[in-house]
């Protein structure tokens, strides 16, 4: 292999790139533009819900209840309203999504010691966000209901209510978060945004670099020349990995400056780990590219293999043990998820090589897959 003429190839592809607006873009405006757009517009977080409460008892005992509510950050309160039928109005109108219904007597059933019912409505329209939301309305009326229990038994007994709230829960459920202690949905997003980034990006950018020369014709100057296959191809793919790195390091920045997720990990082995995955990506561009011969169709293909697999299959959105095992297995048959392993354990675990071996060894491996399959079916003279 001639080094000055992959270089005078690498060189001629970068000049391509600076000069076409276009492509320009693709390379070095649209990865920060997608983490700013996802970063932003992608939220697991069920707070803030708005909720209404129609109190029919007026009682301290009512009202110290729907303050539980009130007061709790998950919640929204819009107000009371005076009956179901003015409630039925503001969640048609999804002004609220979930609502407490106070029966009457509601404060006397309690000073006697007696069961009293409350309604809750939940909005099912969004599944999540409904399960979610029973879940908060589930916790804090079991709180209250414990501390009701304590004040009677206190009552009853003549104990102090601090010794009654003992014994009405022997067992304390202390719940600690690991890694990611506030629960907060962007410090797992913004890692994984990455992924899903550096998934799309470089194939595209591969894709379109060889599929245009076809295109335009310029690729018979390659095929008349004395450049090799092997020459073309990295000095054809060469500035594109080198553009996945800054981009690499533009979406770190973005994810630990403006998000402000942990990164707990090692830097080297993260961009180390984060260039092979990038090469990997690349050899999927190079696969599209051999395969088609307009740049519609190959951003066409380049979508399907690229898009589909980071958001379905990479444990994005729902974790891989919680697909089902057809689901399951085509995940690990794709580079996505293993780089999702990556990530995570570079923000938010603070591992290195020694967990992450594996996933790191298996992108080599895919990589030197795509690459060998790709510079395989790349030919310099056109297949008729």
């Amino acid at each position: 292999m001639n080094v000055q003429r992959v270089v005078a190839v690498a060189y001629k592809e970068w000049r391509e790139i600076v000069r076409d607006r276009l492509f320009f873009s693709l390379a070095f405006v649209v990865p920060a533009v997608l983490m700013l757009l996802f970063g932003y517009g992608l939220s697991l977080d069920v707070e803030n819900i708005p909720f209404a409460v129609v109190d029919y008892d007026h009682s301290a005992q009512s009202r110290d209840y729907a303050y539980r509510f009130i007061d709790s950050r998950y919640f929204d309160f819009k107000g009371y309203v005076r009956d179901e039928r003015e409630l039925g109005g503001l969640l048609a109108q999804s002004r609220v999504r979930a609502a407490i219904v106070i029966p009457e007597h509601f404060g006397q059933r309690l000073q006697a010691g007696r069961g009293a019912q409350v309604q809750t409505l939940v909005d099912g329209t969004f599944p999540f966000r409904a399960l979610t939301t029973k879940g908060y309305v589930t916790a804090i009326n079991a709180s209250a209901n414990q501390e009701t229990i304590a004040q009677l038994l206190a009552r009853a007994k003549g104990v102090p209510v601090q010794t009654a709230r003992e014994a009405v829960q022997p067992v304390r459920l202390e719940v600690r978060y690991l890694y990611n202690q506030s629960v907060k949905s962007i410090w797992s997003l913004a890692p994984k945004l990455l992924m899903v980034i550096l998934m799309i990006s470089p194939p595209f950018l591969t894709a379109l670099g060889v599929v245009r020369e076809k295109e335009s014709g310029s690729i018979f100057n390659i095929y008349s020349s004395t450049v090799t296959r092997g020459e073309f191809l990295c000095g054809k793919l060469a500035p594109y990995v080198a553009i996945s790195a800054l981009n690499i390091l533009a979406l770190w920045l973005l994810a630990t400056l403006l998000f402000a997720v942990p990164f707990k990990g090692g830097f080297l082995f993260f961009m180390a780990a984060s260039l092979i995955y990038v090469i990997c990506t690349t050899g999927i561009g190079l696969m599209v590219s051999v395969l088609v011969r307009t740049q519609v169709a190959a951003m066409i293909v380049t979508a399907i293999v690229t898009v589909i697999p980071a958001v379905l299959y990479s444990g994005v959105l729902i974790p891989i043990p919680s697909l089902g095992p057809s689901a399951q297995a085509i995940a690990h048959l794709l580079p996505a998820m293993y780089y999702t392993n990556i990530v995570v354990g570079c923000f938010l675990k603070g591992v290195g090589l020694a967990a992450l071996w594996p996933d790191v060894l298996i992108l080599a491996a895919y990589a030197a897959v795509l690459f060998t399959v790709g510079f395989t079916m790349f030919h310099k003279r056109p297949v008729s």
